[in-house]
């Protein structure tokens, strides 16, 4: 088992892990890192928490979006969660399978197709996001969520890779903790449920 390269913070120490799900086990994780700079910490937990509270995209979408920027970024515990609001959605594991090749996926709509090819050149190439990205993007979305959208790709692509230089993989799943010559993609092993 590898240990993250930055220890948790000692504040985390105390924090009873036993009742947690290997999900919520693996987001502590990550938290406990930026438990160094609670105030940092505290921010980052706010503008989430706002998205989550105000937001109008359905927590399927945003879980999709979230988890293709994950394979682009590589980042292990960010692949292996899913989020309980989202299962609560309508996410399956067969869904996140068709992640793998989202414009021939029969399973997602039409909107997430496009949310999806927007969170790949977000991630991959940002500058080709043009104005006929922006034009098919409006054909499902409104003002406001193209700008809630933009700040999930902007969050999941910043702290997604953040959070893989920091390798926290203690408790991920083997198939996101080994060693491997190839990406690794949420849609080769089944993740694990965290709350939200």
């Amino acid at each position: 088992m590898t240990k993250p390269r930055i220890a948790p913070s000692e504040a985390f120490a105390a924090i009873p892990v036993d009742d947690l799900g290997q999900g919520d086990r693996i987001n502590l994780g990550v938290a406990s890192i930026l438990g160094h700079r609670p105030e940092v910490a505290g921010a980052l937990g706010a503008l989430k928490s706002a998205l989550v509270s105000t937001g109008t995209l359905s927590p399927r979408l945003v879980e999709l979006v979230r988890l293709r920027i994950a394979f682009h970024n590589q980042c292990r515990s960010c692949m292996a969660v899913r989020s309980q609001s989202a299962i609560d959605d309508g996410l399956t594991e067969e869904l996140v399978c068709s992640l793998e090749q989202p414009s021939q996926a029969d399973d997602l709509t039409p909107a997430e197709r496009s949310a999806v090819r927007y969170a790949d050149l977000f991630a991959t190439d940002h500058l080709a996001i043009d104005d006929a990205v922006y034009d098919d993007l409006r054909t499902h979305f409104s003002e406001d969520e193209l700008v809630e959208l933009g700040v999930h790709c902007a969050y999941a692509v910043g702290m997604g890779r953040l959070a893989a230089t920091w390798h926290v993989t203690t408790d991920v799943p083997a198939a996101f903790e080994e060693a491997s010559d190839s990406p690794l993609a949420p849609w080769n092993s089944e993740g694990v449920v965290a709350s939200g």
